[in-house]
This record gives C-alpha cells, sequence and structure tokens, in this order.
C-alpha cells in the first residue's frame, strides 16, 4: 500500500493556494514585527498605569495577551504556508490542513478573514 497522496485537479486550488502561502508569509513576518516591538510597547501599556491602585495585575495581563498574539501570529502563519504549499502541489491531504489554517486565520482582518471565511465556504459540508 503506497503512501502517496493522490492529486485532485481543481483550477483555482493553486491560486487559492499561492494566496495561503502569501498570507502565511505575511502573518509571520507580523510575529516577528510584534516580538522587535515588545519593549516599546510595554514601555507604552505601563505609561497608561501610572495612574492604577496596583498595575501589576494589569500588566501581567498585557503580558499574556501580547505573547497570545505572537504565538497565534506565529501557529497561523506557519499552518498556513503549509497549507498554501499543498494546495499549490494538490495534495488530497490539503483540505483538513487549510481547515485549520482558516480557523486560524478568520480573527486577521482584513486578509485573514477573507481568505478564512472563503475557505470555510467551500470546504465544510
Amino acid at each position: 500500500m503506497s503512501t502517496t497522496s493522490i492529486a485532485i485537479p481543481n483550477p483555482g486550488r493553486a491560486t487559492l493556494g499561492l494566496c495561503w502561502v502569501v498570507y502565511g508569509i505575511l502573518r509571520i513576518g507580523g510575529g516577528i514585527w510584534l516580538i522587535s516591538f515588545t519593549p516599546t510597547a510595554t514601555v507604552m501599556f505601563g505609561a497608561l498605569l501610572n495612574r492604577v491602585p496596583n498595575p501589576f495585575p494589569l500588566m501581567f495581563a498585557f503580558h499574556v495577551f501580547y505573547t497570545s498574539a505572537i504565538v497565534l501570529a506565529a501557529v497561523a502563519g506557519v499552518v498556513s504556508l503549509i497549507a498554501g504549499l499543498m494546495l499549490v502541489s494538490a495534495r488530497s491531504s490539503a483540505r483538513r490542513l487549510a481547515i485549520v489554517a482558516a480557523v486560524l486565520s478568520v480573527s486577521d482582518i482584513p486578509l485573514g478573514t477573507t481568505l478564512g471565511a472563503f475557505r470555510l465556504a467551500l470546504l465544510l459540508p
């Protein structure tokens, strides 16, 4: 029994795959951008907390939120990039990964929402 994937012909699949590849690269770049501005964002948020009686829980919540945004950007970027490459190569296993990429990208306005909603509308039964 062979483990190779069977190619499923679909004329729009390669174009949509390229869109996912570009989106994945942009999302990974956004995660790197967030990482590079972490000190600046921390100082800017901390400056807003000068009148709060106990700013430490809010600063902790900010760090949790900011780290979650970085992790979401990285995971969504990598999954989108892999799903796009699999769609371009017309692998039959790309469907599941494209659904995961679509769900992860819906929160990213406007490009991720557009790609995610379009992909979910096409792939979900």
